[in-house]
């Protein structure tokens, strides 16, 4: 019995392994073959995100929604940002905001919302003026007065890439399940930040949310994209495990609340430490629920 069992976790391993390792890299014949899988080796992955399990609403004990924002600055935090340049790294190499927005140009992402409550959704263009600034220069405007056609060398274009990403904005529910008896985390949103495309190379660019994606509809595209394990390039992480996971920092900057669900900032302004204190103070007292369950 422990044979085969043992046996089971040997070829379980190994089918993770060739998995998430980059395909056929040890055997392509050209630079073509790398990266490629049959149909064959697709069949037997059978690559799919780990599906959720069903949660009854009576059988929430307890929970509580809560905003977070993840620090691209942060280390731990980068396998989110990086790669930012992708002209000179392989294609199976991108960061989390380029996956999202090939997803959401090539129709992949279907639903994209304007924000954390899903209440009204958007279109790609809806959503241009967000991601790209088309500014005429002082010269263009002079041939404009002119009477003259514009030259397009007096035309700036600037567009929101991976670089300009500050921060994630993710919002998700802890709850207490009473048949686990346990406190889990659940997944809801998430949202690209980058400065206003208005004002992004000035000192007054104010840090907005590019769009929200109802993160249950995008687990397939996340789950087929890898971001880098620096540990292990043989096996690299998907960002649906990783987000999953909770393998980034992350602090509270909301809580839903009795008043319009505010934010930390709202009533705690001007003094970084003390939000800092508050975010713990936050996440402390949804711990604290779970603890006390087991106290008699």
């Amino acid at each position: 019995m422990k044979l085969k069992s043992l046996i089971v976790i040997v070829l379980c391993v190994f089918a993770i392994t060739s998995s998430f390792a980059q395909a056929n890299i040890l055997n392509a014949k050209s630079p073509d073959e790398i990266g490629v899988k049959t149909d064959a080796q697709i069949a037997l992955d059978n690559d799919k995100p780990l599906e959720y399990g069903y949660v009854d609403d009576r059988d929430i004990l307890y929970s509580r929604m809560i905003w977070e924002k993840i620090v691209l600055d942060e280390r731990i935090n980068f396998p989110l940002y990086y790669p930012v340049d992708t002209n000179n790294i392989g294609r199976n190499r991108r960061s989390l905001f380029d996956v999202l927005m090939t997803s959401v140009k090539n129709g992949d992402i279907e639903n994209i919302y304007d924000d954390s409550y899903f209440t009204a959704k958007r279109t790609l263009k809806d959503i241009e003026g967000a991601l790209k600034m088309v500014d005429t220069t002082e010269l263009g405007i002079e041939q404009i007065n002119a009477g003259e056609e514009l030259s397009a060398e007096y035309i700036n274009t600037r567009e929101i890439t991976a670089a300009d990403i500050v921060e994630y904005h993710i919002k998700g529910l802890w709850y207490f399940d009473k048949r686990l008896s346990e406190l889990r985390y659940r997944l809801l949103g998430i949202a690209p930040v980058a400065p206003d495309v208005n004002f992004i190379d000035t000192d007054e660019s104010d840090l907005v949310p590019l769009f929200w994606v109802f993160f249950p509809d995008a687990r397939g595209i996340l789950h087929k994209a890898k971001a880098f394990n620096g540990k292990n390039s043989a096996m690299p992480i998907s960002f649906d495990h990783l987000l999953n996971s909770r393998r980034f920092n992350g602090y509270v900057f909301r809580e839903e609340n009795i008043q319009s669900d505010r934010a930390v900032s709202e009533y705690i302004s001007n003094n970084a430490l003390m939000q800092l204190l508050e975010s713990d103070r936050i996440i402390e007292k949804i711990r604290n629920f779970e603890q006390d369950m087991w106290s008699y």
